[in-house]
């Protein structure tokens, strides 16, 4: 299968090895100062990208700014709206894209758009590497050990309970924030502590680390205030984010906004993980 690689990050470098493997042949933009790919077959121009193939692969997410692709391994600007307009009756692999966009190519140029970061099994396995670049995080920023120390997880999702899990393995005391009632149930049942939403501010001074997994926000000022000074906030939520950080900032309090974890602490694992999603037996709707 012909396939382009257009933009991404060091996922999708390896990603670019995985498909090679298979068989298939890879027309690469974007990525001409990537050093894993420096023997493949890299074009000039978006258009080159585009001619001759069947499916295209393209960051995740695909912009950051919402007007250009997100490439971290060229200094080309390659312009979302232009991309799209040159994509034709192919399908397009990507993540994270704005609704706007999606109507877009979906109405205008006859595209089967696969958005994989809304794919379950994708999310759920993204939520290891997550979870593991967290722990990693608390480890370099803090000066005690995460061993017998008070920490506190906002939210109880797939991040939440993953999380959880491997703090409870390193021996913290792990607290668990939830609204809902069966989710309370799921915290004590795997013994961890529960505490509701709406009594949050009775326990916020005891934590020595908080792990937001919550994407609005839940830490604003009044909150932050009977946050102990020396707590470790780690935000690993998607924007907004749950803190008020320009408020944690004012009052002397670490806070650290961990985005797009997966492909910085673990990127061959997050590419594996990608590759599993979207390759020939693995889905009802095939993909590659």
């Amino acid at each position: 299968m012909n396939i382009s690689i257009i933009g991404g990050d060091s996922r999708i470098a390896y990603l670019c090895r995985m498909l090679e493997k298979d068989g298939n042949f890879l027309c690469l933009y974007g990525l001409e100062k990537c050093e894993l790919l420096k023997d493949y077959n890299h074009v000039e121009n978006i258009y080159q990208a585009l001619e001759s193939c069947d499916v295209v692969i393209t960051s995740i997410p695909l912009s950051k700014d919402g007007k250009n692709v997100n490439a971290v391994y060229s200094d080309k600007c390659i312009d979302v709206e232009n991309l799209l307009k040159n994509i034709k009756n192919k399908t397009v692999i990507t993540g994270n894209i704005a609704e706007e966009i999606k109507q877009y190519i979906a109405e205008e140029n006859n595209i089967k758009l696969i958005d994989v970061m809304k794919l379950e099994e994708l999310t759920v396995l993204n939520a290891i590497p997550t979870a593991e670049g967290a722990i990693q995080l608390a480890m370099q920023n803090s000066l005690v050990t995460l061993h017998d120390s008070n920490c506190l997880v906002l939210g109880f999702g797939r991040i939440g309970k993953i999380l959880s899990k491997m703090l409870n393995g390193i021996g913290a005391k792990v607290y668990c924030e939830a609204r809902k009632d069966q989710d309370i149930a799921w915290i004590k049942s795997y013994g961890y502590n529960a505490i509701k939403l709406d009594e949050l501010d009775g326990s916020l001074n005891k934590f020595d680390f908080i792990f937001n997994t919550i994407p609005y926000l839940i830490l604003d000022k009044k909150k932050l205030s009977i946050v102990k000074k020396d707590c470790l906030l780690i935000d690993l939520a998607s924007k907004p984010g749950g803190i008020d950080f320009k408020e944690a900032n004012n009052l002397g309090i670490q806070c650290i906004w961990a985005l797009a974890l997966p492909g910085k602490v673990a990127p061959k694992t997050a590419a594996n993980y990608i590759y599993d999603v979207i390759r020939i037996g693995n889905r009802k709707d095939e993909i590659i």
